[in-house]
């Protein structure tokens, strides 16, 4: 099932997801069983992605780039993590890392730092969260001190995707902290500056991709590396996370198109009682509301991406981005158990994808904000 085609689209980007789709089903989906079980980062598939000009695609024209809207870059990461929820994440992780560059990064560092993105010489990550700042950003702990032409930063970050595969950190770090939120910096931290990695977690699900600890330990960073302005980290950070959540929604959505696709084709194949299950209403039924969900949250996310693509003229991304991480990401969830239900003894095995993608869904409801900061979210912007 490849489910309902939004009206919106556009010839290109349904040749694009079509192009996409045979990417991954004849490349990733292969492998995606044993990326899980080695929890080895998949380079050979990052590779593809680079041969497909993927790591580029939402990085401006200026700098090496597609300079492609954000629906397409929702289809590109839901078409793959349709399939490998590990590789859509190495694609997702990158374009967060370089909203802030493209957005408020000098000219200079735009230059130096977003060609070698667009071509996927190298990769990034976001280091916000700390063991005790993850939905509450403004209490972390992380500080950078001015030092002549340079800042030294000292601090841990914790739960950050791609440690140790990156080459370029975007970390948060507090300029002022007497001044919470306000006192909030963002820098652009090279590795080879001296930050270190920490521990890397062993994980539910998305088992290609490390998660990590990042240690900075007086590490130099020179001044021309402040990305905006000293105080506006904070602000950078929200802008940058409203831009992201909506992949992390088509990242969802494609986990959950997965599930759904394989529990279909496995209940027009089992058969019990002398005929095929699909055959039984109370499964019928099951189907039915796994795909009305799904498309909803297909709605959802292409809304919210749309928005960013119109410059967000009425103020609605907040919300509209929250409503779409959230649904997407509880539908994934929903979707993906009910896929293993569907299935049965094999779906509790990992001779079937669906335990996987069960695996993979549950993060999508906890990271870039968990589903009730999400919640809170749209309920402020009801009640402003």
């Amino acid at each position: 099932m490849d489910g309902v085609q939004p009206m919106s689209l556009s010839d290109e980007q349904k040749d694009f997801r079509a192009a996409v789709r045979r990417l991954s089903e004849e490349r990733f989906a292969p492998r995606a069983a044993e990326v899980d079980a080695t929890g080895e980062f998949p380079w050979d598939n990052f590779k593809e992605c680079v041969a497909m000009e993927l790591p580029g695609l939402a990085i401006p024209t200026a700098y090496g780039g597609a300079g492609a809207d954000h629906v397409t870059k929702a289809i590109m990461i839901e078409e793959i993590a349709r399939v490998c929820g590990s590789t859509s994440l190495m694609m997702a992780i990158n374009g967060l890392s370089a909203t802030p560059i493209a957005n408020w990064a000098t000219e200079e560092a735009k230059a130096k730092y977003l060609p070698p993105y667009a071509v996927g010489e190298i990769q990034g990550s976001y280091c916000l969260s700390e063991v005790d700042a993850g939905s509450d950003v403004a209490a972390m702990s992380t500080r950078a001190v001015r030092d002549g032409d340079s800042y030294v930063l000292n601090g841990r970050k914790h739960w950050i995707t791609n440690a140790g595969i990156s080459d370029i950190y975007v970390v948060f770090a507090k300029t002022d902290p007497a001044a919470g939120a306000r006192g909030v910096s963002c820098f652009l931290v090279e590795r080879d500056f001296g930050l270190q990695i920490g521990k890397l977690e062993k994980k539910m699900g998305m088992h290609g991709s490390p998660t990590g600890e990042v240690i900075l330990d007086d590490v130099r960073v020179p001044a021309a590396n402040l990305i905006g302005q000293e105080g506006q980290g904070f602000m950078i950070a929200m802008h940058t996370l409203d831009r992201s959540r909506p992949s992390i929604a088509a990242q969802a959505l494609g986990i959950a198109q997965g599930a759904l696709d394989f529990a279909v084709g496995y209940v027009k194949e089992r058969r019990a009682f002398g005929k095929p299950i699909a055959e039984l209403q109370g499964l019928q039924f099951m189907l039915a509301d796994m795909a009305m969900k799904v498309e909803a949250a297909r709605g959802l996310t292409y809304r919210a991406c749309s928005i960013i693509d119109e410059g967000d003229p009425d103020g609605d991304l907040n919300a509209a981005g929250a409503m779409a991480k959230a649904f997407a990401s509880d539908v994934a969830m929903e979707v993906t158990t009910n896929a293993v239900q569907l299935l049965g003894g094999n779906g509790y095995t990992n001779d079937f994808p669906v335990e996987r993608m069960m695996r993979d869904a549950k993060i999508t409801q906890i990271y870039e904000g968990t589903n009730q900061i999400q919640r809170v979210v749209i309920a402020r912007h009801l009640l402003r």
